[in-house]
């Protein structure tokens, strides 16, 4: 925001920073200008200064164009702007302009309203209907200037279309911020501090101007109004900005394309945005699409997202959401990132009361298959994929990594495989990870991003699922087998039964009912007992290699008892949330409130300084955690446990391993020697020229040697216990 000092003319204030270096014309200079069809509002031109530097005004270059207020310009001189096709010469040319401050080299032509704009160097305007800024412009943030009333301030209503979770953007903003102020209504003073960190550097006073960084291009636009723009920024065919900042740079440079109108929102380093599509009271990441037509109202899109086509309404949306199809609908939801929605997929567009309050909740790796539609309110693990179908009734699928299939037309209940991914698609998974880091193209990381599918919210998920098949396999086995459970006297008795069923009989064919996974009429659960191993295989593998890459970076081959003395000595941490693709305990969660509840913490910026400094932290949250799982799955200490242990430990882990590398290799062989795969390809050289050689499958090339050598340091780094 510019300060403004007392030297007027008129009623007009200026800008005194930039009137440094400048001078009133000269009598020559004007009459140059008279002659080349040029006015001005002030006959005695005494609102217009230009460089004092010898040489680097010449009146020649400005043509057919009315001045008004105040008029302070850089450097006009002979130089041609060149960007794409577009090559224009420096100077102003049939236009109408007024309080504005140009700096050097800067090409304004046909455009027919210009008025209260701050210009960099090298911005080239051409064909431009109106561009102007008031004195009370926020650029999209949700502040208040000078005697506004409080229902003027712009509110986000995401994740519900009551406004319920609504938030206050601003120009920091990141998906972390919007979570934690939109799930976190409880606490009434936490709120009012977020409104009021929000405000910081707000003088409320009514002396805004526009401004358009250095090296960008607007051209061929309708209406740009009230709106910042950064450097190197890209805007041609808009139909409409207001009220937004538009953040861009030399290394993420963003695009605004054609018919797209942006109100009320804040546009991300590095994204584009085109061809017809509409956002309304937004805040949009770090190197994102929106395109084709899409409309995004009352949302919060995370980075390294792309939304075309489709209707995105009142939602929060974490880093890495895909959604490509002109008949998906995303309305009311929280889905934390890594996800991509199917055309046809209708996620909480219809109500089940008579208030729009419902809401849908999907943790990250979301995947609705084509023509599926879910009913608020409905919940679902990390990494579900939702068979097509319809689903009527209220949804709670706690099981991570699972298949959803549609209700049975008869009983109406759906069916559900835990552990599905890695039992049968083992090559997605395996290849998300490196999937997303490859994706992200951000040069500046604000936003902390966990890309590994296996993670400490994602095993707190599987620990919780695996206590639910216990539990359901108790009431089966009462039902079912009551002489295996006779002898059980107390819960804790049962529990452990149903347990040890599962132990013994890996292989059992059976299935369960979960009643509260479906409104209703329930859930099926199939192979329990499979996906129960399956479960616990991979919560091993990731608490091995977890401690074996700490035990890597300090140069330790093998874990022993001075290395877990030392792991025990770090912070032990159980429950985790995803806070907006960050991975963070919940009690540095619970601190982080406190901190900004007394003052300690009293900014955005010192906000996201925390999230940086528990990101520092999170190999040692992990490392500790991971302990804890395995102390868990064996419920002694790590100490205690048997040579017997440990061979098992070494025995999944080494399986689950091999199964990552040979499942994702058949995943992918499937293409190439599957019947209905290869069919349309005349011979096998026209089949390898469209979809390249197995063999130089780089993914399956690497993690075939990652394979072996983790194989191999595993042997080394448990296969003798710890002493």
């Amino acid at each position: 925001m510019v300060k403004l000092n007392e030297v007027k003319i008129g009623n007009e204030q200026i800008p005194e920073n930039y009137l440094i270096g400048k001078r009133h014309l000269t009598d020559d200079e004007i009459a140059i200008l008279k002659k080349n069809g040029n006015n001005n509002v002030d006959s005695s031109w005494q609102n217009f200064y230009v460089s004092k530097e010898e040489g680097a005004f010449n009146p020649e270059l400005i043509h057919s164009t009315l001045f008004s207020g105040f008029i302070i310009l850089g450097k006009v001189q002979p130089v041609e702007l060149q960007y794409n096709d577009l090559h224009l010469l420096c100077g102003i040319q049939n236009s109408r302009v007024s309080n504005i401050v140009v700096g050097d080299h800067c090409a304004i032509r046909d455009v027919h309203y210009l008025d209260n704009y701050i210009l960099g160097e090298r911005v080239i305007l051409f064909n431009v209907q109106e561009m102007c800024c008031t004195n009370h412009a926020k650029f999209g943030n949700g502040i208040l200037k000078e005697g506004e009333p409080e229902e003027h301030r712009v509110w986000i209503g995401i994740a519900n279309e009551n406004e319920g979770r609504a938030v206050l953007p601003f120009e920091d903003m990141i998906p972390a911020d919007a979570y934690l102020w939109s799930h976190c209504r409880d606490d009434q003073e936490l709120l009012d501090r977020f409104k009021e960190m929000t405000e910081i550097g707000n003088t409320k006073k009514l002396d805004t101007i526009g401004f358009v960084g250095n090296d960008s291009v607007i051209k061929n636009s309708n209406i740009i109004k009230d709106t910042k723009v950064g450097e190197c920024a890209y805007i041609k065919g808009a139909f409409k900005i207001k009220n937004t900042t538009i953040l861009s740079s030399a290394e993420e440079v963003s695009q605004i394309g054609e018919g797209v109108e942006l109100v009320n929102g804040i546009l991300g380093y590095g994204s584009r945005v085109f061809y017809q599509a509409i956002a309304v009271r937004f805040v949009i990441g770090r190197n994102c699409q929106v395109k084709y037509g899409a409309r995004v109202l009352n949302s919060v899109l995370g980075d390294n997202s792309t939304i075309s086509c489709c209707e995105v309404l009142n939602n929060l949306i974490f880093p890495f959401h895909e959604q490509h199809h002109n008949s998906s609908f995303l309305i009311a939801t929280t889905i934390m990132g890594q996800s991509n929605i199917a055309a046809g997929a209708t996620i909480g567009s219809n109500h089940n009361s008579r208030s729009p309050d419902g809401e849908i909740f999907a943790k990250r790796g979301f995947w609705p298959g084509l023509c599926s539609d879910f009913k608020h309110n409905s919940r679902f693990a990390s990494f579900v994929l939702v068979s097509k179908g319809s689903y009527q009734y209220e949804l709670d699928i706690v099981y991570p990594f699972s298949l959803v299939s549609p209700p049975h037309s008869e009983t109406q209940t759906i069916q559900i495989i835990p552990a599905w991914m890695f039992m049968y698609d083992m090559f997605a998974i395996t290849r998300n990870g490196g999937k997303f880091k490859k994706r992200d193209k951000r040069k500046t990381k604000i936003q902390n991003i966990e890309f590994d599918p296996l993670a400490p919210d994602t095993m707190q998920e599987i620990l919780f699922a695996l206590d639910r098949i216990i539990g359901l396999t108790a009431i089966y086995l009462k039902q079912n087998n009551p002489d295996y459970m006779k002898n059980a006297k107390s819960d804790s008795e049962v529990f452990q039964l149903a347990k040890d069923y599962l132990h013994k009989n890996p292989t059992a064919n059976f299935v369960l009912e979960d009643h509260l996974c479906q409104k209703r009429y329930g859930a099926v659960i199939a192979k329990p007992a499979q996906a129960y191993k399956m479960y616990r295989k991979i919560v091993k593998y990731y608490a091995t290699k977890t401690l074996m890459e700490y035990c890597t970076s300090l140069n330790i081959d093998s874990l022993n008892l001075d290395v877990v003395n030392k792991i025990r000595k770090l912070p032990l941490y159980t429950e985790w949330e995803n806070v907006g693709g960050q991975i963070m305990p919940s009690e540095k969660i619970q601190l982080l409130f406190e901190s900004i509840k007394s003052g300690s913490i009293n900014d955005w910026n010192a906000v996201h300084q925390y999230y940086n400094l528990c990101e520092c932290e999170y190999g040692q949250y992990k490392v500790r955690y991971s302990l804890y799982l395995l102390e868990q799955l064996y419920s002694s200490s790590i100490e205690e446990f048997t040579p017997e242990i440990y061979k098992n430990i070494l025995e999944d882990v080494t399986v689950v391993a091999n199964e990552i590398y040979n499942e994702a290799f058949k995943s992918r062989e499937k293409d190439y020697y599957d019947y209905y795969r290869n069919m349309t390809y005349k011979n096998v050289l026209e089949m390898e020229s469209v979809i390249g050689k197995l063999s130089d499958n780089e993914f399956l090339i690497q993690l075939k040697e990652e394979t072996k050598e983790f194989v191999e340091k595993i042997h080394t780094f448990i296969g003798g216990g710890v002493s």
